[in-house]
């Protein structure tokens, strides 16, 4: 009998279990929440005449950021996002994970002013890097200066620019919650203590000492209201004496007949000569020089015109060593005679290679010079007249950075790291030649549990790109994998392997990154980057979209699990790529992109971008624009991947009104189920201001992915 009723039990069980199967299954379909309801964004009637194109512009309003109407906007994007991202139910079990794998120790390479070495030190989960100095390499590091004392919410950054030539005192940077404005202080070093010396307004500025007093580059103060919006014209350098009141310092140098230019001023280490590079945009600059011991003297120019890339490294006497792209795409060291500066007199010091020449720098009566072959560094040393001595040996296939110091330095200090290697700094003996390992990071992360290789794939125009992948060993290639593809794509930037913390929980939970390097980067040099730039920029999207592709095709991950990422240019690369090919990604992270391709130009330095992309002020180049633009290609009734953007309401560089001119149009015209959302960090700016910030926005992301994707996750 109690058999019987076992199996009638039995039974009962597996006929329930069948009942409730689908509704089972209706309930997992419904997991994912629905896409929310948006706020209701308000239209105006503004349209723009291009040559004779109308734009319609409705979301204008949006560029003022310090309207009540817009704050009140920014509020309600918030608000639904926010609530979006609550309802994941591991949401804050990845905040959890990524908290704690971004809690271990980090250092900055050290570095020597007189008898001190001076260094930063994070210890993991600190808000800022605290800088500290110590007497000699045995001595007791002290604090020398701690930026997360000087704010409750320690958004506020400190960046030591330069140190009097007699070490006495340290002029640093102060910045508040993300914004690329600073404010240079001074910092007697023996005593720590802080001098009265407040200069403002000052953006993309070092400050080179001579005398007593240092060199400096600043812009007037904007226009109440306009601080973080307004275009940054007539950059000036100026000359400030210790103890004076800004307004008392000496303008050294201005140009009123071109409003859109930069300039950058420095000294050499003897204080002999002050070198003024000037520029039009993100690339391409002059140099002059005048000798400091004759007075009065006015610059002289070194190298002439705009196209080219040149900065010097050193003098020896009367002579300058400089690093040029000129008739040389990948590089190479010249020495010049300032009174016979024609090329015809350049001697070459460093002819080109095939690789790309990313940094020389002279330390100790050498000459550094560090290459890039197939996107890893290479280091090799010379002396001054370009002879080879030897090859400095890194511990494998990664990024080394470093190399720099004085002349009278005996030993100098490097960095290595890759995909699966923790940052580790080298200590280098320049007489012995002989390498330690000063500082090893600890991190609870185990490289052997993790593959990085790179491979070359095809682009549409069948240009061969390297691109690395990074997964836990044992992967299979099924097309179920979670992945992540990010990329940059421009300004010569070049994208190197590199160890972040946060990539172990997408690993860790059976994820793939995928690092493309396409055209517009300098990862192949000159070449490269031109081949992506201007009007060859649809060539970006193209290796960007081809990458996607490869790991689609290869079983990496499939259309269901692939997400695409980058920022500020690498924003504007996702916004384009999203537009063209909405079919082939599930999820899409723009952040803090350029969108609005028609207007860049028009906010802070976005001028300085026109080299690169551009400016619809010119008719071939608006029609170029306004087939790409992200915010432009938004199309009615298509189904757009799920979509988080991310910008901050302290972004001066790539303003935020192009993250929310993108999203309005996008949440209006997207079909769907898939949400497209915004999430607008405060007291934030280009990048997360504070440890806090940063893990909380990227926990967010990995939380929207893989709640997306419908990955299991581990924990």
């Amino acid at each position: 009998m109690e058999e019987k009723v076992r199996k009638n039990i039995a039974v009962l069980i597996i006929l329930l279990s069948f009942v409730f199967l689908p509704a089972c299954q209706q309930q997992a379909e419904k997991a994912i929440q629905p896409a929310p309801a948006y706020p209701v964004t308000q239209k105006g009637d503004q349209v723009d005449d291009y040559f004779g194109t109308e734009v319609a512009d409705p979301y204008r309003w949006m560029e003022d950021d310090t309207a009540e109407e817009v704050k009140k906007w920014v509020e309600e994007q918030n608000k639904v996002t926010f609530a979006y991202l609550g309802e994941i139910p591991f949401r804050e079990k990845i905040r959890q994970r990524v908290t704690e794998v971004y809690n271990y120790a980090r250092y900055s390479l050290p570095y020597r002013e007189g008898e001190y070495y001076f260094f930063s030190k994070n210890d993991g989960l600190q808000n800022q890097s605290v800088i500290y100095s110590q007497k000699g390499l045995d001595g007791e590091p002290e604090v020398f200066i701690d930026p997360n004392e000087l704010s409750p919410d320690g958004t506020i950054r400190i960046y030591l620019l330069g140190f009097s030539r007699d070490n006495r005192y340290v002029a640093f940077s102060r910045s508040e919650a993300g914004s690329d404005w600073r404010e240079i202080r001074v910092m007697e070093v023996e005593s720590k203590k802080e001098l009265s010396d407040r200069l403002r307004w000052v953006k993309f500025s070092g400050a080179s000492w001579y005398g007593n007093g240092f060199y400096y580059g600043g812009y007037d103060e904007p226009e109440k209201g306009q601080e973080l919006t307004a275009s940054n014209k007539f950059h000036k350098i100026f000359y400030h004496k210790l103890g004076d009141p800004q307004t008392k310092d000496k303008l050294i140098y201005e140009d009123k007949e071109h409003p859109l230019r930069s300039k950058w001023a420095s000294v050499t280490e003897g204080e002999e000569y002050m070198f003024l590079s000037i520029s039009e945009g993100t690339h391409g600059n002059e140099l002059y020089y005048k000798d400091l011991s004759v007075k009065n003297m006015k610059f002289q120019p070194l190298i002439k015109g705009f196209e080219f890339n040149s900065y010097v490294i050193d003098n020896f006497g009367d002579k300058f060593l400089i690093l040029t792209n000129i008739d040389a795409p990948n590089y190479k060291v010249i020495l010049v005679e300032p009174k016979t500066p024609g090329k015809e007199n350049w001697k070459t010091i460093i002819p080109e290679k095939p690789e790309v020449l990313q940094s020389a720098n002279t330390v100790g009566g050498q000459l550094y010079c560090s290459y890039l072959k197939d996107v890893t560094t290479r280091v090799y040393q010379h002396d001054l007249t370009g002879k080879f001595i030897k090859e400095i040996e890194l511990p494998g296939l990664g990024s080394a950075s470093g190399f720099y110091g004085k002349r009278e330095d005996k030993i100098l200090f490097y960095t290595f790291t890759s995909f699966t290697s923790p940052p580790t700094i080298y200590k280098y003996d320049i007489s012995s030649a002989e390498t330690e390992v000063f500082h090893k990071s600890d991190v609870k992360f185990n490289p052997e549990d993790y593959v990085s290789k790179q491979v070359f794939y095809q682009s549409k125009d069948k240009t061969k790109v390297p691109m690395f992948i990074v997964h836990k060993k044992g992967l299979k290639l099924n097309g179920d994998n979670p992945t992540y593809l990010y990329a940059y794509g421009g300004f010569n930037a070049r994208m190197l392997p590199y160890f972040s913390p946060t990539l172990i929980v997408l690993l860790e939970n059976g994820g793939v990154y995928a690092m493309p390097n396409i055209r517009g980067g300098g990862e192949y040099g000159e070449k490269w980057h031109r081949a992506g730039m201007l009007f060859k920029k649809q060539k970006v999207f193209d290796d960007f979209i081809a990458a996607a592709e490869y790991l689609i095709r290869e079983k990496y991950t499939s259309k269901d699990k692939l997400a695409i990422a980058g920022g500020s240019n690498g924003g504007l690369l996702v916004g384009a790529c999203m537009t063209q090919r909405p079919d082939l990604y599930k999820v899409t992270f723009p952040a803090v992109g350029v969108m609005d391709m028609l207007r860049y130009h028009k906010f802070t330095i976005g001028w300085a971008w026109a080299v690169e992309y551009g400016s619809s002020d010119e008719e071939e180049h608006f029609k170029n624009l306004y087939s790409y633009s992200p915010l432009h290609n938004i199309k009615e009734g298509v189904a757009y991947p799920a979509t988080l953007v991310t910008t901050a309401d302290h972004d001066d560089r790539v303003v935020p009104a192009h993250s929310f001119k993108f999203i309005a149009e996008m949440q209006e015209k997207h079909t769907g189920n898939n949400p497209v959302l915004i999430r607008i960090e405060t007291r934030s700016g280009h990048g997360a201001s504070s440890t806090t910030k940063r893990i909380d926005e990227i926990s967010d992301k990995w939380a929207f992915m893989f709640y997306i994707m419908g990955v299991k996750i581990n924990y």
